[in-house]
């Protein structure tokens, strides 16, 4: 028996050592869990850092009056009761109301005028077309406090629009500099061989635009609809200029600041108030975050 056990015992002792027990796998191994356990800990530092201040205004728009801003980090008695109150605030809703209109048409508006001329941008050839984009790229660059003064008369005197949201909701029909850019870039992305193949089978260009170039492109324009919206939805400045002077016409933003204003020694019902106008954005940024992403990382500079 032990004649036939020889072999082996030669062979594994002619065998060189397993790679994962060498001194030079063992470093790698170590290197890497060190590497591992750096990134996953900056990582969690900055999740910490984001989420730490959310976590205190959440917290202390459930405290009582008198334990908000004390040295508790937990409330003593869970004041659900303070939403409520917030909700019964005489305008919350109708700043609710406003918002959602503003943000929300404003939203469909910019990306229905913005694909056509993004696309023109991206696919089309025409005598104009670099100082076309650079048209736009400069208006990407113009702040808009150079052109609020003449814009505050055209819509005010001209219009007779101020006190209402209009002055805002309206130009985003003529599309919007930074949403034709990114969509531009993303339209690039898309070969020219799908859009010829849809020509060839009789397409004319507003059809390939529709059956192909939008499939294509919804995680491009995901990005630019939830960018608009989370910029209307968290516009002050605007509502400011325009809507000031009726309370009627008031957003969440601007809104917002009032009642601090009535409130300011009630730092517990300031902070319901100001969670109940974060919930929308954070929720809806938790269901698109997978499409906002894609959209963004296949955004090239190709051009």
């Amino acid at each position: 028996m032990t004649h036939l056990l020889d072999p082996v015992r030669e062979a594994a002792a002619a065998s060189p050592e397993r790679p994962s027990r060498t001194p030079a796998a063992r470093t790698a191994r170590r290197k890497a869990l060190l590497h591992w356990i750096a990134v996953h800990s900056l990582g969690i530092a900055a999740a910490l850092f984001f989420v730490l201040p959310f976590v205190f205004v959440v917290l202390t728009s459930l405290m009582s009056d008198q334990q908000a801003l004390t040295r508790d980090l937990t409330p003593n008695t869970w004041e659900w009761g303070n939403y409520e109150r917030v909700f019964n605030t005489p305008g919350f809703l109708t700043w609710w109301r406003n918002t959602l209109l503003y943000a929300g048409l404003g939203t469909v508006l910019t990306v229905v005028s913005s694909i056509p001329v993004a696309y023109a941008l991206a696919k089309f050839r025409f005598r104009g077309r670099k100082l076309s984009l650079m048209l736009v790229i400069s208006m990407m660059m113009l702040p808009p406090q150079v052109v609020i003064i003449p814009m505050y008369l055209f819509w005010a005197k001209q219009m007779d629009l101020s006190g209402t949201l209009w002055p805002l909701i309206i130009p985003m029909a003529f599309g919007d500099a930074f949403s034709i850019f990114l969509l531009r870039q993303f339209l690039l992305t898309i070969p020219n061989e799908y859009l010829d193949a849809a020509k060839v089978d009789g397409c004319g260009e507003f059809r390939t635009l529709m059956k192909v170039v939008l499939p294509m492109a919804r995680p491009g324009i995901a990005a630019i609809a939830l960018f608009q919206f989370f910029a209307a939805w968290n516009d002050y400045f605007g509502p400011q200029i325009y809507a000031s002077e009726n309370p009627a016409a008031w957003t969440l933003s601007y809104g917002l600041e009032s009642f601090k204003g009535a409130h300011h020694t009630d730092w517990n019902l300031t902070m319901a108030a100001t969670v109940l106008v974060m919930a929308p954005v954070i929720a809806v940024f938790f269901f698109a975050q997978k499409t906002f992403v894609e959209g963004v990382t296949l955004t090239g500079v190709k051009g």
